[in-house]
C-alpha cells in the first residue's frame, strides 16, 4: 500500500505540478508562497497517503492542502489580509470545480502563468527560466543546464524575476489580443523548452516525459487559437515541430528502457496521424516566413517523410541548417548542423566543425557524445573513449547514461 501511495504522489507531481502551482498562484497571488505551499502539500501526501489511502481526487487534495498551508504561511508572515481575500472560513473544503471566469478570458491558469512570466518588463532569459520553474517544475540546477549557466546565476535570475512581478504588480492575466504579439516570442520559447524537457528529460530514469510533451502541445494549440487569424507563422511552426517529434515517442526507447537512435527506430510505429497533421502546418509556417521554428519543423519533416533512414535527404537538411544558423546563430545550432554535415561530407569534416565549438559547449554532454561517435566512425578509438568518458561525466539522464556506457565499452574492447 505504501509503495502504491508513493507512486501516486510521484505521478501527481510529474503530471500536475504546473497546474497545481498555477492554481495556487491565482489563489494566493505570490509565486514563492505558492511553490512552498505546493511542496509542503506533497510532503504531507508522502506521509498521509500511505496511512489513509490515496484520495479519489489526488490533485484536488494537493491543492486543498496547499491552499490551507499557504493561508497559514501568510498569516504567520502577517500578510494574510493583503494577499488573500477569502469569504469562506479556512476549514471549508476547496471546490474541485474550476472557478467562474469572465467569458472574454481564457479559463486556464497555466496560460495565465505563462503570460505573467513572459511580461515584457522581465528580461527574456528570466521569462523563460521562471516559467520552466513554476509551470514545468524543473529545479534550478536543471534550468541552469538548459541555459548553460552556473546554478548560482540561475538562482539569482529567478529571485529577481519573482521580485519584479511582486513589486511591479504584474497582473496574473492573459493579455488582450492586441498585446499578445509583444510576448509571443517568449511564450513560444517557453512552450518549446517545456516540450524539450519532456522529450529528453534532464534527469531521471526515463528519457521521455509524455505529460510535459502533451502539455506543451496543448498550450501551443491554445496560443494559436488566441492569436488573431491567420495564426503567426512561428506559432504554427512550433506546433508542427512538436507534433513531428512527438510522433516518434514510442520508438525512442526499447523494451528495456534504453535509448534507440533515430536511424535505428522502427518507423512503422511512428504516429502517422500526428505526422499527417503536422506536414500541412510546416508548409503553412514556411509560407508565412522561414523563422527558426518553421525551419526546425521543416528539418523534422524531412526525417519523418523518409521511409528508411538511408532515404533521408541530408543535403536538404544541411541547407536548412545553413538558413537556421544565419537566422539564429548559436553553438547548439552549429552542433546540429555539424552532425548533418557528417552525413553528407563525412565524419572528418564534421569533426573539424565540432572542434570549433569546444570553447562554447565544453560543459554540454551532447557535444562530447557526438564527437565520440564521429571519432569511433573514423577509427580513432582512444580519442572516442576519452570523449565518451567526458560525456558520461556530464550526462544526467539514466537512459542516455546507459547508452553512452554501452558505446564506451564497445570502443574499449578494441583499445585494451
Amino acid at each position: 500500500m505504501a509503495q502504491d501511495a508513493h507512486a501516486a504522489v510521484d505521478t501527481v507531481y510529474r503530471a500536475d505540478w504546473g497546474r497545481i502551482v498555477a492554481t495556487l498562484i491565482r489563489l494566493v497571488g505570490d509565486f514563492d508562497v505558492a511553490e512552498e505551499a505546493a511542496q509542503d502539500a506533497f510532503a504531507a501526501a508522502v506521509t498521509q497517503w500511505p496511512a489513509d489511502g490515496v484520495p479519489d481526487l489526488p490533485r484536488a487534495w494537493i491543492i486543498r492542502t496547499a491552499r490551507h498551508k499557504a493561508i497559514d504561511r501568510l498569516r504567520r508572515q502577517r500578510r494574510f489580509a493583503d494577499k488573500m481575500a477569502l469569504d469562506t472560513p479556512t476549514d471549508a473544503p476547496l471546490a474541485v470545480e474550476p472557478p467562474d471566469y469572465d467569458p472574454d478570458e481564457i479559463p486556464d491558469d497555466r496560460l495565465r502563468l505563462i503570460f505573467t512570466c513572459c511580461h515584457p518588463s522581465l528580461a527574456p532569459e528570466a521569462q523563460v527560466a521562471l516559467t520552466l520553474r513554476t509551470l514545468g517544475g524543473l529545479t534550478t540546477d536543471e534550468i541552469a543546464r538548459v541555459f548553460l549557466v552556473p546554478v548560482a546565476t540561475m538562482a539569482q535570475r529567478l529571485v529577481r524575476a519573482k521580485g519584479k512581478i511582486r513589486t511591479a504588480g504584474i497582473p496574473y492575466t492573459v493579455p488582450d489580443t492586441r498585446d499578445m504579439p509583444a510576448r509571443l516570442d517568449a511564450v513560444l520559447t517557453v512552450i518549446y523548452l517545456i516540450f524539450t524537457e519532456g522529450y529528453a528529460a534532464t534527469r531521471g530514469d526515463t528519457l521521455v516525459r509524455t505529460d510535459l510533451c502533451a502539455e506543451a502541445i496543448r498550450l501551443a494549440r491554445l496560443v494559436r487559437v488566441l492569436m488573431e487569424p491567420p495564426a503567426p507563422a512561428e506559432a504554427t511552426g512550433l506546433l508542427a515541430l512538436m507534433l513531428l517529434h512527438h510522433s516518434r515517442r514510442d520508438t525512442r526507447l526499447d523494451a528495456a528502457g534504453d535509448l534507440v537512435l533515430l536511424e535505428d527506430q522502427d518507423r512503422s510505429r511512428w504516429d502517422r496521424s500526428q505526422i499527417a497533421e503536422a506536414l500541412p502546418l510546416v508548409e503553412e509556417s514556411l509560407r508565412g516566413g522561414a523563422g527558426p521554428f518553421a525551419l526546425q519543423a521543416a528539418i523534422a519533416a524531412l526525417h519523418c517523410q523518409a521511409p528508411r533512414a538511408d532515404d533521408t535527404d541530408w543535403p536538404q537538411i544541411v541547407r536548412l541548417y545553413d538558413l537556421l544558423e544565419r537566422l539564429q546563430p548559436s553553438p547548439i545550432v552549429a552542433l546540429n548542423r555539424a552532425a548533418a554535415v557528417a552525413m553528407v561530407d563525412g565524419p572528418k569534416t564534421a569533426l573539424a566543425l565540432m572542434d570549433r565549438l569546444a570553447g562554447d559547449l565544453d560543459g554540454y554532454y551532447l557535444l562530447h557524445a557526438a564527437r565520440a561517435d564521429l571519432l569511433r566512425r573514423v577509427g580513432s578509438l582512444d580519442e572516442a573513449a576519452t570523449s565518451y568518458t567526458r560525456a558520461l561525466a556530464l550526462v544526467t539522464n539514466d537512459a542516455e547514461r546507459r547508452f553512452l556506457e554501452r558505446r564506451l565499452r564497445e570502443v574499449q574492447r578494441f583499445t585494451s
